[in-house]
C-alpha cells in the first residue's frame, strides 16, 4: 500500500468517525442500505424509492452518500470507512473536472503518447480547442492571438458552471478590460478553486493541505479558448452534448458508457454577428431558460437516440460510427490523462457528464467535463432519463452485492474500458491486431434496459440457487 493511503488510512482511525462499520464480509450480500445525500432532486426520489434503502439524516451513521464536493473537501481525509460504503466523488476529482487542470492534464498526456508511441497516437488528443489558463499564461496567449487575427475567443471562469461569467471576445481591449476588473479581486463563494493538492515525485498526491491555500489565490482564474466558429447546426442553431460516463476505479481504470443522454440546443438561430447573445452562443439549460421564448415543457432538448437517427438520415450510418467513435476515444484518453494523478480510492465512484460540441465536418470537441452533472429535470422526458441514468448507477456501484463483477452490461450502462478496451463480443479479447475489434459501446442506441436488468438479475438469481 502506498505510503499515502497508509498516512490517511491511520488518520482516519485515529480522529474520526467511522461509516458503515459492521462484521460483515465486504461483499456479503445486503438488505438494508443506510443512505446520505443533500440533493433534493431526481436522485433523492430514486435513492428513496429503491428496495431495502433507508434514509439517515444528520451525524447518522452511513452506507452510501451522494455528497456534495464541499462535504468532500471538509470531510474525507477525517472519515473512516468500512469496506462496503460508497461516497460519490473521487478527492481529487477536480483534476478532470476543473477546465484549467482538465487542459493541463491533456496537454501533459499528449506530450507522453508522442514520446512513448509516437506523433500518430499522440493526435488522437486533438480533441480540446487550444487554450490557455489566465492570467497566468497570458503572455502566451497574446502571442497566438496575434498569429490570427480576427478569431474569436470564449473567456470561462474555471470554477463556474451553468454559464456564468462566459463572454466571447475578439480583441485584446476586451482582455485589457477583464484584466483590469479583476486585478486585485478575491474569488469568493463558488468561485474559488481548490488547490491542487501536491504531488511527489511518485506520481501520489498529499491531500493534507490541498484546500489550505485557496483564500491565497489574487485573482480569479479563467481559461481563455479558441471558439469552434463552425458549430454543427440543426435547424440553424447550436447545440452540445451531454454525455454520461461512470468511473467505479482509476486504478485499473474501470469505466462505463450510458446509452443515453441528449442534445441542448440554443434558443436563437446561431450567428457570428453578434458574440454578446449568450441565448446563441451559450447552450447551458440555466441560460436558455431565461429566454423570453423558452418553452418550459419542451425545453431545448433532444435525447441522444434521435439525435444519432438525424445524423444518420443526413449523412449515413458510416460516418456516425466513425463520430461515435471518436467520442469514445475523447472519453478514454481524457480518463487516462489523469489517471496516474486521480487518489483512487475504493470507496468512491464518480458520474461523470461530458460536454460535447460537434463541429460541421462531423469532428467531436471536448468542451468540459462536470463532477456534479445536473440531476434536476427541466421536461418529464429529462426526469425519465435521469431516474433510469440513476437507478442504473447504483446497479453498476451494487451496494447490494447482487453482480459478479464479470458483467459487461448493467441496465443502460456499457463497460467500454476495464484494463483495457472491452469488446462486444463475449469471451476474451484479442488485442493483439485490433483487427475485428469492436468497442463495447452503444451511445444513442437503444436502450432496452428493463428487459436486460430483468434477465441480468434473474440470471444471477439463478446462479445463487444453483448446486456448487
Amino acid at each position: 500500500m502506498p505510503p499515502l493511503f497508509l498516512f490517511l488510512s491511520e488518520q482516519k482511525n485515529q480522529n474520526s468517525k467511522g461509516h458503515g462499520v459492521s462484521k460483515g464480509k465486504e461483499r456479503e450480500q445486503r438488505t438494508l442500505i443506510r443512505f446520505k445525500t443533500t440533493l433534493m432532486n431526481t436522485l433523492m426520489d430514486v435513492l428513496r424509492h429503491r428496495p431495502g434503502w433507508v434514509e439517515v439524516k444528520d451525524e447518522g451513521e452511513w452506507d452510501f452518500y451522494w455528497c456534495d464536493v464541499s462535504w468532500l473537501r471538509e470531510n474525507f481525509d477525517h472519515t473512516y470507512m468500512d469496506e462496503h460504503v460508497r461516497i460519490s466523488h473521487f478527492r481529487n476529482h477536480y483534476e478532470l473536472t476543473r477546465k484549467n487542470y482538465m487542459v493541463k492534464n491533456l496537454k501533459r498526456f499528449r506530450k507522453y503518447l508522442e514520446r512513448e508511441s509516437g506523433k500518430t497516437e499522440a493526435a488522437k488528443c486533438d480533441f480540446f480547442p487550444k487554450t490557455f489558463e489566465m492570467p497566468c499564461e497570458y503572455h502566451l496567449f497574446v502571442e497566438e492571438f496575434r498569429k490570427n487575427p480576427g478569431i474569436t475567443w470564449i473567456m470561462k471562469p474555471v470554477a463556474r458552471s451553468q454559464g456564468k461569467g462566459i463572454f466571447l471576445f475578439r480583441r485584446l481591449k476586451d482582455i485589457m478590460d477583464w484584466r483590469k476588473g479583476t486585478s486585485g479581486k478575491k474569488p469568493t463563494g463558488v468561485e474559488t478553486q481548490p488547490a491542487r493538492a501536491n504531488v511527489n515525485p511518485s506520481g501520489s498526491h498529499d491531500t493534507r493541505s490541498s484546500d489550505d491555500q485557496k483564500d491565497d489565490l489574487p485573482v480569479e482564474n479563467y481559461v481563455a479558448q479558441r471558439y469552434v466558429e463552425n458549430p454543427y447546426l440543426i435547424g440553424g442553431r447550436k447545440f452540445d452534448l451531454r454525455v454520461y460516463v461512470l468511473v467505479m476505479s482509476y486504478i485499473p481504470l474501470r469505466a462505463w458508457l450510458y446509452r443515453d443522454g441528449f442534445a441542448r440546443f440554443s434558443n436563437t438561430r446561431f450567428t457570428l454577428n453578434s458574440i454578446d447573445d449568450h441565448y446563441v452562443h451559450l447552450t447551458n439549460v440555466a441560460v436558455q431558460k431565461t429566454s423570453p421564448d423558452y418553452h418550459l415543457k419542451k425545453g431545448c432538448k433532444w435525447m441522444l437516440q434521435r439525435f444519432r437517427q438525424y445524423l444518420a438520415s443526413k449523412h449515413g450510418p458510416k460516418a456516425v460510427e466513425t463520430l461515435f467513435s471518436d467520442m469514445d476515444n475523447i472519453f478514454i484518453k481524457s480518463l487516462q490523462s489523469v489517471q496516474k494523478v486521480i487518489i483512487s480510492d475504493k470507496h468512491c465512484f464518480e458520474l461523470y457528464g461530458y460536454d460535447i460540441l460537434i463541429d460541421q465536418d462531423l469532428k467531436p470537441w471536448l468542451l468540459e467535463v462536470n463532477a456534479s452533472p445536473s440531476l434536476t429535470a427541466s421536461s418529464q422526458e429529462d426526469y425519465e432519463l435521469k431516474t433510469c441514468l440513476l437507478e442504473d448507477t447504483l446497479h453498476v456501484v451494487d451496494m447490494e452485492a447482487r453482480l459478479t463483477g464479470k458483467e459487461k452490461r448493467v441496465g443502460g450502462f456499457d463497460l467500454m474500458w476495464n484494463d483495457g478496451p472491452v469488446s462486444r463480443e463475449d469471451g476474451p479479447s484479442d488485442l493483439s491486431g485490433m483487427g475485428n475489434f469492436v468497442t463495447n459501446t452503444h451511445l444513442g442506441c437503444v436502450n432496452d434496459r428493463k428487459e436486460q436488468l430483468r434477465q441480468l438479475f434473474r440470471s444471477l438469481q439463478a446462479q445463487k440457487k444453483a448446486p456448487s
